[in-house]
């Protein structure tokens, strides 16, 4: 059973597909059958700050979204000057643009996709890798005292190599990009109410009670949310110490309301949606656009709470552009983050007087707190809620 077996729609993170395989012993089964490991990632506080300039930060210029939404809220002065002919170019640094896209091509035209930094480990610090277990050892348990130097490591329990419907067992670049960010402006985060969509393994909503008052972690599936509830439990340890709280609760994109039945597992309790309307001000998905059904779905959710929250609100969105051959297209494309952009230009688009969103691509030059590859794909997106008679009131600067 230690051994993963991969099927055509299988997918695997490369947070885990970095790590030797001699690393991958399972701890358990869950409840679906599916393998558990038990991995600790340790937060390196003294990460050094990264050049700007090797991460440039994304923008509505750098990736043309689809010809439905051509212009995707490019503001007109920039807008000029866009080869309407979409030609092919080359740049300085090895990138041939075509049309909506952006591909590292080798001397063959072929797609080259880098899976390692160039010059080895960026950041040059060992790699943490999943706790070896014996199979039927339990991972460490709530009795479990740990030293005092251990508060800077996370634990957490996920599976590998899994189906694309149960995506949310891994952990993803995304998440860390979501993580390091948290930790690099704790300011912005300070005793806040904040609401997490799609936590999956719930490891950046831990990163985030380091900070913040209260998180509502949310996802859908019992096994999930299980799993996220167990990795909350893993680490204690850090949110007694920041006097931080988590609450994992459902949260069904594909539904118009909060689940309140009291028999249900995981589900809200009328308090609990009342605080959440009352005291959130901020928002955050880390790497949940894969699907398009549920991209919308998510779009639908986020603008019905936004719209419903007591204060303005920030949503923090974090995403990997990911290049995938289609036969559709006989081509390479990245249809999910098409598909992504299209509503965020539709988000910013709206105009029912309920509320004002605005968009804005957040730089990556901030320091990396967790050992992955912060790779060129990965964006972070800010977008602020605010009424309307609230930007009157504001005074123009």
């Amino acid at each position: 059973m230690d051994a993963i077996t991969f099927r055509s729609d299988t997918v695997l993170s490369d947070i885990h597909l970095l790590q030797p395989n001699t690393q991958h012993l399972m701890v358990r089964l869950n409840a679906v059958g599916q393998p558990v490991f038990v991995s600790q990632f340790k937060i390196l506080w003294d990460s050094e700050q990264l050049d700007c300039s090797e991460s440039p930060p994304p923008s509505y210029t750098d990736q043309p979204p689809p010809e439905n939404t051509a212009d995707c809220g490019l503001p007109e002065q920039e807008r000029e000057g866009v080869d309407e002919e979409n030609e092919e170019e080359e740049g300085e640094d090895g990138w041939r643009r075509s049309g909506s896209l952006e591909l590292l091509l080798d001397e063959d035209g072929d797609l080259d996709v880098v899976r390692r930094p160039r010059g080895g480990d960026a950041l040059g610090r060992d790699r943490i890798y999943p706790i070896i277990l014996s199979k039927g050892e339990e991972a460490a348990s709530d009795r479990d005292e740990l030293e005092e130097s251990d508060r800077s490591v996370i634990k957490i329990e996920h599976t590998m190599a899994t189906p694309l419907e149960d995506v949310g067992k891994q952990v993803w670049r995304g998440a860390f990009l979501m993580a390091d960010f948290i930790l690099s402006h704790r300011d912005l985060f300070q005793g806040c109410t904040v609401l997490e969509l799609g936590a999956g393994t719930g490891v950046t909503s831990i990163i985030m009670a380091t900070v913040a008052k209260k998180v509502y972690c949310t996802d859908v599936g019992q096994d999930l949310l299980s799993m996220c509830e167990r990795n909350v439990a893993l680490n204690k340890h850090i949110l007694e110490s920041a006097d931080g709280e988590v609450k994992v609760c459902e949260l069904d994109w594909m539904r118009d309301d909060f689940c309140t039945d009291p028999e249900v597992e995981f589900s809200w309790t009328e308090d609990e949606v009342a605080d959440l309307h009352d005291n959130t001000t901020v928002l955050i998905a880390a790497d949940v656009c894969y699907d398009d059904d549920l991209t919308d779905g998510l779009f639908r959710t986020l603008y019905r709470i936004m719209s419903n929250l007591r204060h303005p609100c920030t949503l923090y969105f974090s995403i990997e552009k990911r290049l995938n051959f289609t036969l559709q297209h006989m081509d390479v494309s990245c249809e999910a983050y098409d598909h992504f952009r299209s509503c965020l230009s539709d988000l910013k688009n709206i105009t029912d007087g309920k509320r004002i969103f605005t968009l804005e691509p957040v730089p990556l030059c901030f320091p990396q707190f967790l050992i992955y590859e912060r790779i060129k794909q990965l964006e972070l997106w800010k977008i602020t809620s605010s009424h309307p008679d609230q930007m009157k009131a504001t005074p123009a600067v």
